[in-house]
């Protein structure tokens, strides 16, 4: 007797990165959207990084990810989304190409508190020609700004979606990667038209 797929074996399966600079948010948003307990590779942040990893506006950060996160979420039957959280300090940037590829899209999470980090990820990603949305993790004691302030500041093209997020709330992220799909879904369609 032949064996039949559940609707889950047939789903597509889409890699999406959780990308930006040192302590924005990432390992909080996978941790938070994941459906499976989720991969970490985290390590103490010792003596060692000073004078290398700059901690401003993040000194009460304790941790940092030294490869990356992974994590799952079922947006539908039809569609399963497999999240991998980049590591944000420059010296671990070499992984960003490994974990790239094979990349649909990515999220490029922002801090208000210190926006200036965004631009990396963002001209990372415009370079490789891979689509993006920003996500502004929003910080308690963190400015407050409008999507189009942010876009304005980062100085992206009006196509590229800017969402205001609490990396902590899963509805949140939630918003956050549905938002990413349309995009996706948009310019794929767009393409082809």
């Amino acid at each position: 007797m032949p064996e039949t797929s559940s609707s889950t074996d047939l789903a597509a399966s889409v890699k999406i990165l959780v990308a930006g600079g040192f302590g924005v948010g990432k390992t909080t948003m996978v941790s938070s959207i994941s459906e499976i307990t989720p991969l970490r590779t985290e390590e103490l942040i010792t003596e060692m990084s000073t004078g290398i990893d700059d901690l401003s506006g993040v000194e009460g950060k304790t941790t940092t990810t030294v490869a990356l996160d992974f994590g799952r979420i079922t947006i539908d039957q039809n569609l399963v989304l497999y999240l991998f959280g980049t590591p944000g300090q420059d010296r671990f940037w070499f992984l960003w190409d490994e974990l790239a590829r094979g990349a649909l899209g990515a999220v490029v999470i922002a801090d208000t508190r210190r926006l200036e980090n965004s631009f990396a990820a963002i001209d990372f990603f415009e370079r490789r020609g891979l689509s993006f949305a920003i996500a502004v993790n929003c910080f308690d004691n963190a400015p407050i700004y409008t999507t189009e302030e942010v876009r304005e500041a980062l100085d992206l093209d009006t196509h590229i979606p800017v969402v205001l997020c609490d990396a902590r709330d899963r509805s949140s992220c939630k918003t956050v990667l549905m938002t990413l799909v349309e995009h996706l879904i948009s310019r794929a369609t767009s393409s082809v038209a």
